[in-house]
């Protein structure tokens, strides 16, 4: 049996309009939480897909003390390890903000790095080039979809096939103007599509705006709060429009630590939503843990994030929430020396929200259908 990751195109084509969400899950501390999670998903027959952003990881070291080289070999072997095959390594949000020659060179041995590695899904999010000036949807995307277009033909061209999953993004996720939420509309998002495929690129998976946001979120008064302000009205209106277009492309649904799960089970439209990303969750779950079997070390980095970061009025729950991300890579060594007993607890914590996640985004079974389409091929 083999153990290294499969295309994410493969897992997006087997899967489209099953009625399931794939997890995919931002590791920014991986010992104890990969394995957790790879475990669950042999154990419940999920499909799965480990993924680290342009900011939590690349070739300058991100914020989790990671390069796309060593986060790739860690993986691996994880699935290894505990035996799992229907899974991907996805490169998220690979970020343009002002495209740029000198950001694009960038993009590019960033994503060199990451094919080298042996990555199988690529997210390129270049939703800040947008032309407020434009005079219909198609001018005010084109910076969008030129670049978008560019970098894909780059990684086709590195892998030497188009057999690689592509998520593209239009709408800037948590964006917020005057009036509130910025929202992709329909027409939107087949503009963009649309665009894209005239350029030769055709991409199984979108991400939109539709009023999620990334990360811990708080009420004006710092205190934390429920995630639940994705729009799911929007979200099938976008997805009904893409198929009315005859494009086969669905939905990643971004930000949705702190969705309550019963709300995920009963009203999201897996179908419309193939891709669904929790992240800043099993950072939350290593710092719990942290703080009961390594004490000293989660005071240290504690303290570090409120010195570091706190601002009068501000509450410490939610400095600490918002910026202790940015405290991995400063005590990467420390975090990594954890006791065995850790890294136990960090395991059956991850396994546990895991099964709960493969649950209610009714994927429990799904790798087999993976599994025979690859086959089929």
């Amino acid at each position: 049996m083999v153990y290294e990751p499969i295309s994410g195109k493969i897992m997006f084509d087997a899967l489209r309009d099953k009625g399931c969400i794939i997890l995919a899950a931002n590791t920014r501390i991986t010992e104890g939480i990969l394995r957790g999670l790879f475990r669950a998903a042999k154990d419940t027959d999920s499909p799965l897909i480990v993924e680290l952003a342009k900011s939590e990881c690349n070739q300058h070291i991100g914020y989790t003390g990671y390069r796309p080289s060593e986060f790739a070999k860690v993986v691996y072997k994880c699935a290894a390890d505990v035996g799992w095959d229907i899974w991907a390594l996805h490169a998220d949000h690979t970020t343009v903000k002002k495209g740029d020659p000198e950001e694009i060179k960038d993009t590019k041995e960033l994503l060199a790095e990451q094919i080298d590695s042996g990555y199988t899904s690529f997210a390129i999010d270049a939703s800040y080039l947008f032309n407020f000036e434009g005079k219909d949807e198609y001018e005010q995307l084109k910076p969008n979809i030129e670049v978008t277009a560019e970098i894909a033909h780059f990684i086709a061209e590195r892998m030497g096939s188009h057999d690689f999953g592509l998520e593209v993004e239009v709408g800037e996720i948590g964006k917020k103007d005057s009036s509130g939420m910025v929202l992709t509309t329909p027409e939107e998002a087949v503009v963009f599509i649309k665009g894209l495929k005239e350029k030769g690129v055709e991409p199984q998976v979108i991400a939109v705006a539709n009023g999620s946001v990334h990360g811990n979120i708080y009420d004006k008064d710092g205190n934390p709060i429920p995630q639940e302000t994705i729009d799911i009205d929007r979200t099938k209106a976008i997805a009904a429009a893409l198929r009315r277009a005859g494009y086969r492309v669905r939905i990643a649904q971004h930000g949705i630590t702190g969705t309550p799960l019963p709300l995920i089970a009963e009203k999201f439209p897996k179908g419309d939503i193939i891709k669904g990303n929790v992240g800043t969750l099993w950072q939350n779950i290593a710092w719990e843990i942290f703080s009961i079997y390594e004490p000293v070390l989660y005071k240290r980095i504690y303290d570090w994030t409120l010195e570091k970061y706190g601002k009068p009025g501000k509450k410490r729950e939610q400095v600490f929430g918002t910026d202790s991300k940015n405290a991995i890579k400063v005590f990467f060594k420390e975090i990594y020396a954890m006791g065995n007993s850790t890294r136990n607890a960090l395991e059956a914590v991850a396994y546990a929200e895991a099964l709960k996640f493969f649950r209610a985004f009714s994927s429990e079974g799904t790798a087999s259908i993976v599994r025979n389409s690859i086959k089929k091929r």
